[in-house]
């Protein structure tokens, strides 16, 4: 899956991405421009400062619309307006302690945003792939050491994890009731799902992420706060499953009888680290530092443990993982050590260098 293999199916196709402003969105939106597609964002505006699409946004890498997805009429008239030949679906309320604070909000936003995303592709009287992105966090997670497959029971403990399994929920039903491949796909949309784990990469500032909390308290520098070290997560650098999603765009295009389903996309099964190790990875990486454990039995709960079966995607997609979860923490830390004026240009470089190996 070379940059040219890309290059050469998305110039010039229209692509709507929703949650472009966010973190994964705006690397999406990066790698598209690149390839030279014709990239369309709808968003809200950006919850934090020096997020990686403020930095972008002189360079101008697609349109932009900010607006909520819960605005039904707003979301179809621009989907329409713009008749995409792809759509992929981001926007959410993406943070598990967030969820807490706000569960109905985040239901709200990531279940019936995601049936407005559906509902108003299905109005496209024209071929277009859409891909919902989803998580790794949907699965009923028994917290043993198994590495979970697409086939497995739906479920989610915090408010974050649960209304993205119900998200998947609702790509079945319209996948199933508006979506058939087994019917006319020729003037129709296809849909599938994709689930990623735990994705890291320049540009992310999220509030209670573990990357943005590492690389604030090394360039301060003070003690970086670990909450849960002991916790394994399928780590990997966001242009990791991107190229997931564009391979299985692709595909889905081609072939969407085949391709109408849902995909894991993580680490290879020996790669997933502890908290604890890829704090001590990233501090190898930065070159100083030093962290404490702040675990408090109070805090809300997380999982403990949790690892993808990527299996499938490798088999069906031909996509596979090319970095260990120690390199992708050396891109990630690489892109922070950039001053704010060489980070856009980085994220390009680091674009084209990840898609030429």
């Amino acid at each position: 899956m070379s940059f040219q293999h890309f290059k050469s199916f998305y110039q010039g196709k229209k692509v709507f991405v929703t949650g472009h402003t966010g973190f994964k969105g705006a690397w999406l939106m990066a790698c598209l421009h690149e390839m030279e597609a014709i990239p369309k964002g709808y968003a809200l505006a950006p919850t934090y400062e020096n997020g990686l699409f403020g930095i972008l946004e002189p360079l101008r890498i697609g349109e932009s619309v900010i607006a909520d997805i819960r605005d039904r009429q707003k979301l179809k008239d621009e989907i329409l307006s713009f008749q995409p030949d792809f759509i992929f679906h981001l926007a959410a309320q993406p943070l598990v302690r967030r969820s807490y604070e706000i569960p109905a909000e985040t239901f709200d936003v990531n279940v019936t945003g995601t049936a407005n995303v559906l509902e108003a592709a299905g109005s496209l009287q024209k071929k277009c792939s859409v891909i919902v992105i989803t998580t790794d966090k949907v699965y009923e997670n028994k917290e043993e050491d198994i590495l979970y497959k697409e086939t497995d029971t739906l479920g989610g403990y915090d408010p974050y994890s649960a209304s993205k399994a119900c998200a998947e929920l609702v790509v079945n039903s319209f996948r199933n009731s508006f979506f058939n491949p087994r019917n006319d796909t020729q003037h129709k949309p296809s849909l599938a799902s994709v689930r990623a784990g735990n994705v890291i990469g320049g540009g992310d500032w999220n509030k209670d992420r573990l990357v943005p909390d590492i690389v604030k308290s090394l360039m301060l520098p003070e003690v970086i706060k670990v909450r849960n070290p002991k916790a394994v997560r399928p780590w990997q650098h966001v242009l990791e499953p991107i190229a997931g999603y564009l391979q299985l765009g692709k595909l889905l295009y081609e072939s969407p009888e085949r391709y109408a389903q849902a995909y894991n996309f993580g680490p290879m099964p020996g790669d997933h680290l502890s908290v604890q190790e890829f704090v001590e990875t990233a501090i190898l990486s930065w070159g100083v530092g030093a962290w404490e454990d702040v675990s408090d039995r109070a805090q809300p709960h997380e999982a403990g443990l949790l690892k993808l079966d990527i299996s499938k995607a490798m088999n069906e997609l031909n996509w596979k993982p090319k970095f260990k979860a120690s390199l992708a923490i050396e891109w990630t830390l690489n892109w922070y050590k950039k001053t704010l004026d060489k980070q856009a240009s980085y994220t390009l470089q680091q674009i084209n260098e990840y898609f030429t190996q």
